[in-house]
């Protein structure tokens, strides 16, 4: 498939996808941090140059629901989130047989559609914790490959006690922030490259686990 990565300048997910033998680029306003195809550009040049799948990540700084308090004590912030959300829906709607778009929970859920569905790090081997929505199009809800218990105290290992993210504040936060974990990339290339027999082993199998075969 020819796979664009829309807003990823740490190629992860590209990667992913090229390990597999797809045509995958990503495209961020940042360079990447991996060598490879890259565009270094507004995404939004590039949607009609035929793909078939789209993974997207937004910036979620005016849209998740962690920060969008802050609208009210500084109106400004108000119309950067309709211009985020404006943006996603271009992503969300384009052309594009088959669309994922990820964010946290924020205002994408209220304001545009409900998202199709949460998932989380530690359901894909990460010893993390980041509730992440997805809005999928022609695609099928990602499949937990592996699931990772809390170890410390009932936290994983990138909360605090308060069950905050332990990452401090710093310039490169957000950035350290966005990138996708290696087990959610894996997954979304791993199920997403060859669907029909993909989920038939799955469905097949009496565990119903992906993982075990």
């Amino acid at each position: 498939m020819r796979v664009l990565v829309a807003c990823e300048f740490s190629g992860i997910v590209r990667e992913a996808f090229k390990a597999r033998g797809h045509d995958a680029w990503s495209c961020d306003l940042l360079p990447t941090e991996i060598p490879g195809l890259h565009m270094q550009d507004d995404v939004l040049k590039h949607l009609d140059e035929g793909w078939d799948l789209m993974i997207a990540h937004p910036p979620c700084t005016y849209l998740a629901s962690s920060g969008l308090h802050w609208n009210k004590r500084r109106p400004e912030r108000e119309e950067k989130t309709r211009e985020a959300l404006r943006f996603v829906e271009k992503l969300l709607y384009a052309d594009i047989p088959k669309i994922a778009l990820e964010n946290p929970v924020g205002c994408i859920s209220t304001a545009i559609r409900k998202p199709d569905q949460i998932i989380q790090p530690w359901q894909f081997g990460e010893d993390a914790s980041k509730a992440t929505c997805l809005w999928l199009k022609g695609l099928p809800l990602l499949i937990p490959t592996s699931i990772v218990l809390p170890h410390y105290n009932g936290r994983y290992a990138n909360q605090t006690a308060s069950g905050q993210n332990r990452l401090p504040p710093s310039e490169h936060r957000q950035a350290d922030r966005s990138r996708t974990f290696q087990g959610i990339a894996r997954a979304f290339a791993e199920q997403w490259s060859n669907l029909p027999s993909y989920y038939r082993a799955y469905l097949c199998h009496p565990c119903r686990s992906p993982g075990c075969h």
